[in-house]
């Protein structure tokens, strides 16, 4: 157990001598000669010498540590002075400047970054005793490492610059693709509260569609029921026609039965009195069916005339019809271009413009749509009144025709 114990220690004498060795090793390939350091400092502004290396002066030295960080950190005991200040207050309250002086807040800030920038350049062991009691091997070791870190970075400028251009460039693209970011995302809430509008207004273009589908669909019906009536009142002329023929046939049949009476009237004057009289009521009632069916015919007459204007507007109402039909038609394939210009718009966002002028463009279409649909809408509402008016009189006539009849029958 005692020997390996021995054995351990030795061992671990012999791994720290090895490090000891490649520490100094390093240092010696690091450091520098006195005049190099003295010379390197003074050309940096301010006045140094070997002897002021070899006898170190803490002040001295410490200005010379304060330029070193305000070169490579851009910091200086002023910098750190408001935190240590802050920071002294928190600790000791309103006694803080009488347990820590300036100096020494100052200072023990200052070597706080001073210690991180050593750090950095290779001295890991710097300590606070390196400001306050400097040593001429600590300072050798120390000022060599902080002067060739500044030769090397000074090497390294172009490479440093590089990146730092390219961080900024970076910086710089980042903010423009956040302020594309924001300006898209203001485009695409934008058409979205449009595509809402316009899926409002497809809508209600839909339910106007409908309702024009419904008041031609009754315009048929109406156009079917006033054919109907056209046919009945032809059937109706065409029948008394015949019977205005056969009246005209049945006249001319009296007249030449009368004809045929007059050699008679050579008879007795009572005989052909009685006759003449009967003659003459016979040739009354005649007449006066003659002219009843004369008045018939004259009824008839305006009848036809009455029907062929009423079928006039029914041929205007049928072209009126197709028309609003070929109207509805155009508004369905303009419905249409507008759902497919809906669908473009929810495939492709970036043609917005596009669509909105698309959009004004059908609603200029559809206004004028609908004035021309509601103009049509008033001329066949007139028509069909006029037509209305005309069956009213046709009716009057007609039922004046039946009253006359039933009174001669």
């Amino acid at each position: 157990m005692a020997y390996n114990g021995r054995m351990s220690m030795a061992r671990s004498s012999q791994q720290s001598s090895q490090g000891r060795k490649k520490e100094d090793d390093s240092d010696a390939f690091m450091t520098l000669p006195d005049r190099e350091i003295a010379g390197c400092i003074s050309d940096i502004g301010i006045p140094f010498s070997v002897s002021d290396l070899q006898k170190p002066n803490p002040q001295q030295i410490q200005k010379v540590f304060e330029w070193f960080a305000e070169l490579l950190l851009n910091t200086t005991r002023e910098v750190v002075a408001p935190g240590m200040s802050a920071a002294a207050f928190a600790i000791s309250g309103d006694d803080a400047d009488r347990i820590f002086t300036a100096d020494t807040r100052e200072l023990m800030g200052f070597f706080v970054m001073l210690r991180r920038l050593l750090a950095e350049c290779g001295v890991k062991d710097f300590t606070f005793s390196d400001l306050y009691k400097p040593t001429h091997p600590r300072l050798v070791r120390v000022f060599s490492y902080i002067i060739n870190f500044i030769r090397f970075r000074e090497s390294q400028t172009p490479v440093i610059d590089r990146h730092f251009n390219s961080l900024d460039e970076t910086k710089r693209r980042i903010e423009s693709l956040w302020s594309e970011n924001e300006s898209r995302r203001d485009t695409l809430e934008d058409m979205e509260r449009n595509k809402d509008r316009l899926s409002e207004a497809m809508r209600e273009k839909e339910r106007r569609s409908q309702d024009l589908k419904t008041r031609l669909l009754e315009l048929k019906k109406g156009q079917e029921r006033v054919a109907e009536k056209l046919e009945r009142a032809r059937a109706e002329q065409s029948r008394l026609k015949l019977v205005l023929e056969e009246r005209n046939t049945d006249r001319m049949t009296i007249r030449k039965e009368v004809e045929k009476l007059r050699p008679y009237a050579s008879q007795s004057p009572g005989q052909l009195e009685h006759q003449l009289r009967e003659l003459g009521d016979q040739l009354g009632r005649e007449r006066g069916e003659i002219e009843r069916l004369e008045r018939r015919d004259r009824a008839l007459k305006t009848s036809l005339d009455t029907f062929v204007l009423v079928h006039a507007d029914v041929t205007s109402l049928t072209r009126l019809a197709t028309d609003v039909a070929e109207e509805l038609r155009k508004e369905e394939e303009e419905l249409s271009r507008a759902n497919r210009a809906r669908d473009a718009l929810s495939e492709r966002s970036n043609n917005v413009r596009d669509v909105e002028r698309q959009e004004r463009f059908l609603g200029k279409q559809l206004q004028s749509w609908n004035e021309r649909t509601e103009k049509l809408r008033r001329t066949a509402e007139e028509k069909q009144e006029v037509a209305r008016v005309r069956v009213e009189e046709l009716r009057g006539v007609h039922e004046g025709l039946g009253r006359e009849r039933r009174v001669r029958g």
